[in-house]
């Protein structure tokens, strides 16, 4: 019997917002979605006392969805129900490492969506990265799952310009919807049976620039480097998890900056510049940097004109 994408069994992975558009774009597809596996719920409040679902979670218990959350992605009993589901493809957008036994479980193979152009920006936080090195070109690729992480065979992969001002929210959103799409694509191929992947290690000018997990001190800003790296190192932070910096001891995120030209000076570089209006100027290796919104510890992000109302700094304060 021909495949269809009615009758094509499908096991769908994953937990985050950025998951939840390709998951999206399956069921409003008309994709035969089996169930959907995602992590357990986080506790939260003061004393985890309160259990929030995933977002790919609510999204499928809107959908009636068949819902998984093992906490053990090894453990017998999921396996069992897992195969239990007869998937005939596992899809994976967002999600943890998984286990052979279950990404070699689908007779189709189980294929994740990546926000990279592979085998650049392996790793966990790959919107981040290229952000951050200021590349202006990012995609989505899907390929399928073998054992080291994001190095499967390339199935398809779909480019979009990174702009100069696009901070890391607009980068993940614009990549988001692109999943959405290149996940249906995907099926199409596969259930077509037109799928020519491609391994890694046969890609021409192979860049391999990793994208690690980001941890806080991953965040603290170098005013050390030139302007141009220290405008991409804070947008590529914004809004989460955010960049930054000290002043007087204190901790300050910053969100958002914007270039000084011709700003070359002599200063120390974390000098501060201000009108004590609407300018807060901080100087890098080679130039300023003007900051338009930030937020001092224990304060909420603001606009820096609010913040210079209610809080006077001094020229010869600098940020480290």
């Amino acid at each position: 019997m021909m495949m269809t994408k009615e009758s094509l069994r499908i096991v769908y992975m994953g937990t985050p917002d950025f998951a939840v558009e390709s998951l999206r774009a399956l069921i409003e597809g008309g994709y035969n979605v089996v169930a959907v596996v995602t992590m357990p719920d986080k506790p939260m409040g003061r004393h985890g006392s309160v259990l929030q679902p995933s977002p790919v979670k609510q999204y499928a218990l809107e959908q009636g969805l068949k819902i998984l959350q093992p906490a053990n992605l090894k453990a017998p009993d999921f396996i069992e129900e897992l195969r239990s589901l007869q998937a005939d493809l596992q899809i994976v957008v967002a999600f943890r490492m998984l286990p052979e036994a279950v990404w070699k479980m689908p007779p189709l193979g189980t294929f994740n969506a990546h926000a990279s152009l592979l085998p650049k920006y392996r790793g966990a936080a790959p919107i981040n990265w290229a952000v951050i090195n200021g590349d202006t070109e990012t995609g989505i690729t899907t390929f399928f799952l073998k054992h080291e992480i994001d190095t499967g065979d390339i199935i398809q992969q779909v480019r979009i310009p990174i702009e100069d001002t696009d901070n890391v929210e607009i980068v993940h959103d614009k990549l988001m919807m692109l999943s959405g799409k290149l996940v249906t694509e995907t099926v199409d191929n596969i259930i077509a049976g037109t799928v020519k992947s491609v391994p890694q290690d046969e890609i021409k000018d192979c860049d391999l620039t990793p994208a690690p997990k980001i941890f806080r001190d991953t965040c603290r800003i170098n005013w050390h480097q030139p302007t141009k790296k220290v405008y991409d190192f804070i947008r590529g932070l914004s809004p989460y998890p955010a960049a930054w910096t000290t002043l007087n001891g204190k901790s300050v995120k910053i969100y958002e900056t914007e270039k000084v030209e011709n700003s070359a000076h002599t200063q120390e570089p974390g000098t501060i510049r201000t009108d004590g209006k609407t300018k807060l100027e901080i100087a890098t290796a080679d130039g300023f940097l003007n900051v338009k919104s930030l937020q001092m510890e224990g304060k909420k992000r603001m606009p820096i004109s609010d913040l210079l109302r209610g809080f006077k700094l001094e020229e010869n304060n600098f940020f480290v």
